[in-house]
């Protein structure tokens, strides 16, 4: 039905916009990329990345970060401390720009000796984390003062306060994220203490102290390296690498477009291999680049033009061998890159990817050139790289090549709907549930298909009657398309051996069935019958094992088709029908008729009566003397001729009604 239309009126009073602390309160997923407890987590990042740039332009070497026991949170700074008087050229306070303001800060222009490589850009941090605080106090010490301020919600209160503080400078902000604007603000320690180390590796020199609230006290916790991502490399490497850490700097002047303008690039880079792990870090203005971007391009460009040049040069590949992949340099690389700008393109407020096109190319060739010096100053150590890339590449081919092969024999178990024709797969993989009908003729194919639950009902159709497998021999079996297409969809292969059989048809698993039952679905007329026993008969003489096991099922069709007014009964046999007729339709006007044809079905008749787990009938062939099977069907199909007149003889009146005597 169509849908509703709404009453609502659409106009030009509809349009509204956010003002204010609503900005950020509404919708703090625009700033800080979610509400939930990651985006509470870049408000503390937002804040911490002012003192971090405060740090690496040399004011300060000491930031503080504290934990408090309530869910607040307070960062300090020994920086030069935030401006927050009046501004003469804006003609505001720089507390309402700096707080109060999106879009406002003093790191917009590139040219501006304030900040040369810095890690706040956009003027939204400050600003958008005391919007989204319960509270939000701010401490400045600068200009022989103290300054204070005090924000709830969002809103101001008591403007700001004034008084002499000398021989101080810096900032501290103490602020506790808003459960009305975050679902979560229980940031755990551990995120403190990630973010926190690794500052304390692109910052070399400068200690991040830790001050996590437990009960009455702190527990202080000290990061710092003072070699930056040398020392860290060296760390993650430990004593077991193929080779020594090695540091490589450099700085480049470029632009992103010809129409732009120039930046400056400080490129930084430590690195080392090693068969004990891996490992991989990109920062760039300090912050971590989760998702990567130019720098993690660029170095999967460099590493595998340099290490597969020297290994062409060097001879070390086969005859024939493939390229090496990045995969293959992965797997025993120790990287920690450390690069700056001074103009920068993050993919959005969170930082956790840039895009910048000279980033890129800059350090593609930065790197390059290092690993071409690097391998002719150290051919030990280039050695033992080109040793282990190769180990690792030749493991990861074999590796793959023998997922191919066991992915081709489970597809080759399980898919093998494009190499027998006619033959309809079910969707679950799940052995338990799979079920295999196999039907008489294209007509039933076409029924069954409408009928069956497609989840866990396949189809294989069967043209006409089968070799009867009992007369003919194992030649004459093999040569039969339906036979071998019959064993190549049940998957479990024959029980025959020193017989040359027909490709793909191997000797018989049981592990290998593809199905949990197989189910004889046939007309329930003299062609009916002889097909069933025939496809007994093969199942027998060619995979007894389904049948001793009980995974052979044939499914009983009704007889009769028993109609009044708009009820149907359906009667598996003269007995039934005698039932329902003389018993619950007695005395009514009812109608009779010989059930059709599996073809001639109705889909919801053909999955009430022979699909539906719940309402069919099963008869399950699980013989308990398989001697005497056997016994049976020579007699039947066999060339005991004689034999089978005598059981006629005595046993044939029991059929005379299925018998078409016309």
């Amino acid at each position: 039905m169509p849908p509703r239309k709404s009453t609502k009126v659409y106009d030009n009073e509809s349009i509204a916009s956010l003002k204010g602390a609503d900005r950020v309160r509404k919708r703090p997923g625009v700033i800080f990329g979610s509400d939930g407890l990651d985006g509470c987590e870049h408000a503390v990042f937002e804040i911490l990345s002012n003192a971090i740039d405060e740090a690496k332009e040399g004011h300060g070497d000491t930031i503080i970060v504290t934990r408090y026991a309530d869910g607040s949170v307070e960062v300090e700074d020994f920086g030069r401390g935030c401006p927050v008087d009046w501004n003469k050229a804006e003609n505001r306070y720089n507390w309402e720009l700096v707080f109060c303001e999106l879009y406002a800060g003093g790191k917009y222009d590139s040219s501006a000796a304030n900040y040369e490589y810095s890690l706040g850009l956009n003027g939204l941090g400050s600003c958008a984390t005391q919007y989204a605080s319960e509270f939000f106090d701010a401490t400045i010490y600068r200009d022989g003062f103290q300054y204070t301020l005090h924000f709830e919600k969002g809103e101001n209160i008591g403007g700001l306060t004034k008084e002499p503080m000398k021989h101080k400078t810096g900032s501290k902000f103490h602020w506790k994220p808003d459960l009305e604007v975050f679902t979560d603000i229980n940031i755990p320690l551990d995120y403190y203490q990630d973010v926190m180390k690794r500052q304390a590796v692109v910052n070399a020199g400068v200690t991040f102290r830790l001050r996590n609230q437990v009960g009455g006290r702190f527990d202080v916790t000290d990061y710092r390296y003072e070699n930056g991502i040398i020392d860290y490399v060296t760390e993650l490497a430990g004593e077991t690498s193929l080779t020594a850490p090695v540091f490589y700097q450099s700085e480049r002047v470029g632009r992103d477009r010809e129409d732009r303008p120039e930046y400056k690039v400080k490129l930084s880079v430590a690195f080392c291999f090693s068969n004990a792990g891996s490992r991989i870090e990109h920062y760039h203005n300090s912050s971590w680049l989760e998702h990567g971007g130019s720098p993690e391009e660029a170095m999967k460009l460099a590493f595998v033009a340099g290490i597969d040049g020297y290994l062409r040069q060097q001879n070390k590949y086969n005859k024939n061998e493939s390229k090496i992949t990045w995969n293959d340099i992965q797997d025993c690389l120790i990287l920690v890159s450390n690069n700056f700008s001074t103009q920068t393109s993050y993919e959005n407020q969170t930082k956790k990817a840039i895009n910048n096109r000279f980033v890129k190319e800059a350090m593609k060739d930065f790197l390059r050139s290092q690993l071409e010096v690097y391998f002719i100053e150290n051919p030990l150590e280039a050695e033992r790289i080109a040793g282990q890339v190769l180990v690792n590449k030749r493991s990861r081919e074999t590796a793959e090549k023998t997922r191919l092969n066991i992915k081709k024999k489970l597809s080759g178990s399980m898919d093998i709907s494009n190499r027998v024709q006619k033959f309809v797969d079910c969707r679950t993989k799940d052995l338990s549930r799979r079920e295999l009908y196999i039907v008489e003729g294209d007509s039933a194919l076409g029924a069954c298909k409408l009928s069956r639950d497609a989840e866990f009902q396949g189809i294989m159709p069967i043209r006409g009657k089968i070799l009867n497998c009992l007369k003919a021999d194992y030649n004459r079996i093999f040569k039969s398309d339906i036979i071998t297409d019959l064993i190549r969809v049940l998957g479990c292969g024959v029980e025959i051996t020193g017989v040359k059989k027909a490709k793909d048809i191997a000797d018989f698993d049981i592990n290998n069935l593809k199905w949990n039952k197989v189910i004889l679905c046939t007309d329930a007329d003299v062609d009916g019958y002889q097909i069933r026993t025939l496809l007994l008969t093969m199942i027998y003489r060619l995979t007894p094992r389904l049948i001793e096991e009980g995974y052979v099922y044939i499914a009983e069709s009704p007889l009769y088709e028993i109609t009044f007014k708009d009820q149907t009964w359906f009667a598996y046999s003269d007995k039934e029908k005698s039932d329902i007729v003389e018993g619950t339709l007695k005395g009514k006007k009812y109608t009779i008729q010989r059930s059709k044809g599996l073809g001639e079905n109705e889909p919801d008749m053909m999955w009430l009566t022979t699909m539906n787990p719940a309402t069919r009938r099963l008869i399950k062939v699980m013989p308990e003397d398989v001697e005497h099977t056997q016994r049976v069907f020579d007699l039947l199909l066999g060339d005991n001729l004689q034999g089978r007149k005598e059981h006629i003889y005595q046993n044939g009146h029991k059929y005379l009604d299925l018998a078409d005597l016309s």
